[in-house]
């Protein structure tokens, strides 16, 4: 059923388990990390060079700067995505991030320009990844992957686990992020 919806349709479904018109998601757009997706939606929705594509890229650098998100168009998001709490967040553009995935303040996922390590990470589905937590270089984590708060990761994250500390230590659990995402598309 989920199929019929729009990517934003489903971006701000996770936000409260009800799936809304169009009228509905424009008026929580009051909400600065709704209202960041929708202008992030509406940037990727066209092309860079287009009229609609250069004023949706005009309008998110304005939000970008107002709330203090450092995503951009260009970083690939899957369907699903959830800004926990607005401020201070920085993803490297070349990032691709999966379905369902949960993002708190203050986290950096970024690239790493030397050593074994060089490059962007990439980020499976159903990712929790808390406060405060860095994430850098040609990294992979994997699916149902919970990254605690203040965690830094620079190294691959098999699926099914969480991952805590700094330097952080890899915990197997089946059931990593059963509580922390709700509302799965």
């Amino acid at each position: 059923m989920a199929d019929q919806y729009s990517t934003l349709q489903k971006d701000f479904y996770r936000e409260s388990g009800k799936w809304l018109s169009s009228f509905e998601i424009w008026a929580k757009c009051v909400n600065p990390n709704l209202h960041f997706i929708y202008i992030l939606r509406q940037a990727q929705k066209f092309k860079k060079k287009s009229i609609l594509g250069l004023f949706w890229r005009f309008i998110l650098r304005h939000h970008q700067i107002k709330y203090g998100f450092q995503i951009y168009p260009e970083t690939e998001i899957g369907e699903g995505f959830y800004l926990g709490h607005w401020g201070s967040l920085v993803i490297n553009p070349n990032t691709k991030i999966g379905k369902n995935c949960n993002i708190a303040q203050g986290v950096t996922i970024g690239q790493q320009n030397r050593g074994k390590n060089a490059g962007f990470p990439i980020i499976g589905d159903e990712v929790w990844i808390g406060t405060n937590a860095v994430l850098v270089g040609g990294i992979t984590i994997g699916n149902n992957v919970l990254v605690g708060p203040n965690s830094y990761v620079n190294f691959d994250v098999p699926e099914n686990s969480v991952v805590i500390g700094n330097p952080a230590k890899v915990y197997p659990h089946t059931n990593a992020t059963e509580g922390y995402i709700n509302n799965k598309i």
